[in-house]
């Protein structure tokens, strides 16, 4: 087939995303040039490119869907662990409060340390307590329930 030869005028930035891509790529500016023309022109280009991006319009959607559920459950969680707070804790008497405060910065600090560890091991606890009360595989809970009594002890 016989090719053309055009003269193309691009912005600088173009022109330098061309080089580096067909750099990365081992193959000439101007196959990339053709390449890109071609599926830009194809008849079924642009339903190719619509459904790509449908897809990915979905995949979005079902992550932001997860996103929200996760944040109503942590939500409601929180509010739940406060309530139960507020009704069960009993007030400290004033001689006793500034040992109380001592205890409480102590155990904040573990607190933020098991955070941290956890966080950097990019793992998720609430993810982990999930798994050991209703596995995956649908098997006996009650290896499930002594991990989560160990992990319960654990964080104590």
């Amino acid at each position: 087939m016989k090719r053309a030869r055009i003269n193309v005028y691009l912005e600088r930035d173009h022109e330098r995303r061309l080089i580096e891509f067909a750099a990365a790529k081992r193959t000439s500016r101007s196959a990339v040039v053709a390449a890109a023309l071609f599926a830009h022109l194809s008849p079924d280009g642009g339903a190719r490119r619509e459904a790509a991006t449908a897809k990915r319009i979905e995949k979005l959607t079902q992550q932001f869907d997860r996103l929200e559920r996760d944040q109503a459950i942590l939500i409601e969680t929180l509010a739940l662990f406060i309530r139960h707070y507020f009704i069960a804790a009993p007030s400290v008497p004033e001689p006793h409060q500034e040992a109380a405060k001592a205890q409480g910065k102590l155990r904040f600090a573990q607190f933020i340390e098991q955070l941290a560890r956890i966080l950097q091991r990019g793992e998720s606890l609430v993810r982990e307590v999930f798994d050991e009360i209703a596995p995956v595989n649908g098997g006996d809970n009650s290896s499930a329930e002594a991990r989560l009594h160990s992990k319960s002890e654990m964080l104590s």
